[in-house]
């Protein structure tokens, strides 16, 4: 069978959907609903392509090819059907890509992962990524106001985290860096999509008190899925820099255990259905329409194997640590 994909004449292979010839042609089409060899739906449009015959706009993730179908999936048209599609989807994402403490520290220290190191009891790793920036035992944190403090959420909370004294603690450790890395720390791309979390309810308010038990107080508010996330990604390839939408959800900030190192926030979810198809009784849809939400019963928590979170498009199921 051929189809033209932007006017150029390509073979599609048994069983391949749209978008899988395109991309086995050099056709790059964004997806985060799809998966290959794994039980998908179409639900994002982030996929979207145009049957030029019709004229309709169609999911390249499902859509089976015909003979002589003709496929536009680069014009203006197409492209701005992607973008609303993603800036629909991030009105409803509920997260933090990046702490805050780390965006604003003039010395570009990743601030919230030294944090994680900190409270994992990892103090060597914590010293190494300090002394790529500093030179130990000297540190610029005695002489800077502190922004990473202002800009700390848990100030929201009750208290920000006292990150100058536990970057004093570290920097007075034994041990410096094993090679000779330099610039490991934070690196802002000012092209990246940052999402913003926004305030927090007092009903969180409560939940992080009780819940946050890290050492340091920290509340992790950086995207622990950030680096793999597609979300971010494809906004980025899109130039979407902010979310042109409020956020409409309202779903609580929460870190909720399935089982062994892995954790679901449901904020974070899309609704993809990615780890409801390719889950036995695991996750399952709840509610309809816009009131639509992924949910995993208690009783299912044991069946859900580590792999789901390599589907996961946004992080919003991931290993922890």
């Amino acid at each position: 069978m051929q189809i033209l994909i932007n006017n150029h004449p390509v073979e599609v292979l048994e069983g391949e959907t749209l978008i899988e010839v395109a991309r086995r042609t050099g056709n790059n089409i964004p997806s985060l609903c799809y998966a290959k060899e794994a039980k998908h739906k179409s639900s994002c449009m982030v996929c979207a392509v145009k049957d030029c015959k019709s004229g309709q706009i169609i999911p390249s993730c499902t859509t089976l090819p015909v003979e002589g179908m003709q496929i536009d999936t680069e014009s203006e048209e197409v492209r701005l059907t992607r973008t609303l599609s993603l800036e629909l989807l991030l009105s409803d994402h509920r997260a933090d890509c990046e702490a805050p403490c780390s965006m604003v520290c003039p010395n570009r220290l990743d601030v919230e992962r030294i944090l994680g190191y900190y409270d994992a009891g990892q103090y060597r790793e914590a010293v190494e990524m300090l002394s790529a920036v500093f030179s130990l035992p000297e540190i610029a944190c005695d002489t800077c106001k502190a922004p990473c403090e202002k800009a700390c959420r848990r100030g929201s909370v009750d208290q920000p985290v006292s990150i100058r004294t536990i970057i004093r603690e570290l920097s007075a450790m034994d041990g410096k860096a094993s090679g000779d890395e330099k610039n490991i720390g934070y690196v802002k791309d000012k092209n990246l999509y940052q999402s913003r979390l926004g305030r927090f309810t007092d009903k969180e308010k409560e939940h992080l008190k009780a819940t946050t038990v890290t050492t340091s107080r920290c509340l992790h508010c950086a995207c622990s899925g950030r680096e793999k996330c597609r979300l971010r990604l494809h906004s980025t390839e899109a130039g979407i820099k902010r979310s042109r939408y409020e956020s409409s959800s309202t779903l609580p900030i929460e870190k909720i255990h399935i089982n062994g190192d892995l954790l679901f926030e449901p904020a974070k979810c899309i609704r993809c259905g990615l780890c409801v198809y390719n889950s036995d009784n695991g996750f399952t849809f709840m509610g309809r329409g816009f009131k639509m939400g992924v949910v995993l019963p208690e009783e299912n928590k044991a069946n859900i194997k580590k792999n789901l979170a390599e589907l996961c498009p946004t992080g919003a199921i991931y290993k922890q640590g």
